[in-house]
């Protein structure tokens, strides 16, 4: 598989989203000129080829089965964090051994991370 400029992927994923907004806000079938709209409502400019290359693709389409197959996609996909074991005899036991004080000092790392990010005197991204 290829990697994707992330500049690209994002460019879509707007699109994407004014599709799905559109959609949640009672359109079952957006066209480019109501994309358009909510897109130019946020200041976006638009590029009438990937956007109607994602109308394409979605149009006439459930958007929750779109969803569902997306998250089972995803569900197959490694995280990061997972410990690999090689296949040689009686190393899966030390391996094994290992996962629950890698967790916890992951855990312990988090909370002195959490208690250091009060820096931002109280704002966040998310408050």
């Amino acid at each position: 598989m290829i990697a994707e400029d992330p500049r690209l992927l994002l460019s879509r994923m707007r699109y994407v989203a004014a599709y799905l907004l559109a959609v949640l806000g009672g359109n079952e079938s957006p066209t480019s000129k109501d994309l358009k709209k909510i897109l130019d409502s946020v200041g976006i400019e638009t590029d009438d080829e990937r956007m109607n290359k994602v109308i394409s693709e979605l149009n006439g389409k459930n958007i929750e089965d779109v969803i569902a197959q997306g998250n089972g996609k995803l569900a197959s996909m490694p995280a990061g964090g997972a410990v690999a074991v090689s296949s040689g005899g009686g190393s899966a036991a030390p391996a094994a051994a290992a996962a629950p004080a890698a967790a916890e000092e992951k855990k312990e790392e988090k909370k002195e991370e959490s208690e250091e990010s009060d820096d931002d005197m109280g704002f966040g991204l998310f408050d």
